[in-house]
């Protein structure tokens, strides 16, 4: 009779496996454990994002000057046909709209030694909750405030959530925020002497530009202000961002309180390329879901070992296939032969 299989078996198997990250996969490679088995397993767990937090909170660094960072990833789906979850939307890296699954991440950064945990997450299914992905990030944010009430300063966030219901919410909720606005965003400079526009159309003086200077949004309430910088992030690209820390005085400053936001990235790329989170090619949605706690709870593993051994979590997952490669050497599966 197969033994049981729970959470800790699979996600050994998703630390462990290089390449192929499927239930078939794993079966073919367990005498004790049938596919159906596994299947089973994951289709009646219900693991979710809060159980996360029960394993984050007795490893991160808190830091008062924390930086939190909200930013939302696509796990390409682009040859499923009948995967739940999956829905056509924009994907950053793709530079184009896929089939994937939406997944808005929430991680915490310790300023001062740059390391990073992923605090929270929400897969994004309207059809089935009703939230968009801006309610998400609302909600988390609330949440890392009134209930895991976790020091921080600073929110950083990609220009699609700059709306006016969210950084009045950062505001209400005592937060500093750094976020770039849409080039065809309407602001006003002139303290109403002139009508709104597109903010790429703004002059700069010198002062303005290692200042930055004071602008009104549009449809923000009319007393609303906060201070845009325009800021050179290379040669062929100028961001604009605005933040609501009035004493904010250099653009220099604020170019680098910028760059800290790369750190989402660096989890996507990571989690994507070392955990097999998008490889799972079960249909039902539970099962995908499953799949996807999994694979955080293996990237905090492999960032955890990382921190406390001072290498990067691609060389503790290439060590795995160095450890077999020894032991192969040693005392070889197939013993190489001349005629």
């Amino acid at each position: 009779m197969s033994q049981k299989y729970n959470r800790l078996d699979y996600c050994q198997y998703l630390l462990s496996s290089q390449i192929n990250y499927t239930i078939t996969n794993l079966a073919d490679h367990l005498k004790t454990v049938s596919h159906d088995r596994i299947n089973r397993y994951l289709r009646g767990e219900k693991l979710r994002p809060n159980l996360l937090w029960k394993e984050v909170k007795n490893l991160i660094e808190l830091d008062p000057e924390g930086v939190i960072i909200f930013d939302d990833t696509v796990l390409n789906k682009k040859h499923s046909s009948k995967i739940k979850l999956v829905r056509r939307q924009y994907s950053g890296n793709e530079k184009k709209i896929i089939k994937g699954i939406g997944v808005v991440n929430c991680i915490y950064v310790n300023r001062k030694t740059g390391y990073f945990w992923i605090l929270d997450y929400r897969i994004y299914d309207p059809q089935g909750d009703g939230l968009s992905k801006l309610d998400h990030v609302k909600n988390m944010l609330i949440n890392l405030v009134y209930h895991k009430q976790l020091p921080f300063k600073t929110v950083l966030m990609d220009s699609w959530y700059a709306t006016k219901n969210l950084i009045l919410l950062i505001e209400k909720l005592e937060k500093i925020y750094y976020c770039p606005l849409k080039k065809n965003r309407l602001v006003d400079d002139s303290q109403g002497a002139k009508p709104y526009q597109n903010i790429e159309k703004l002059s700069w003086n010198d002062t303005e530009l290692n200042h930055g200077k004071i602008v009104k949004i549009n449809k923000f309430p009319a007393t609303h202000k906060v201070k845009l910088f325009r800021v050179s992030v290379s040669t062929n690209r100028t961001d604009y961002v605005i933040t609501n820390d009035m004493n904010q005085e250099s653009t220099d400053a604020v170019r680098f309180e910028c760059s800290i936001r790369w750190k989402i990235e660096e989890f996507h790329r990571e989690i994507k390329q070392l955990t097999g989170i998008e490889s799972c090619q079960c249909r039902k949605a539970r099962i995908q879901r499953n799949h996807i706690n999994c694979a955080m709870f293996v990237w905090l593993k492999l960032k955890q070992i990382a921190y406390s051994t001072g290498k990067t979590v691609y060389q503790i997952k290439q060590e795995l296939l160095s450890h077999y490669l020894v032991k192969e050497l040693k005392s070889p599966s197939i013993c190489m032969s001349f005629a």
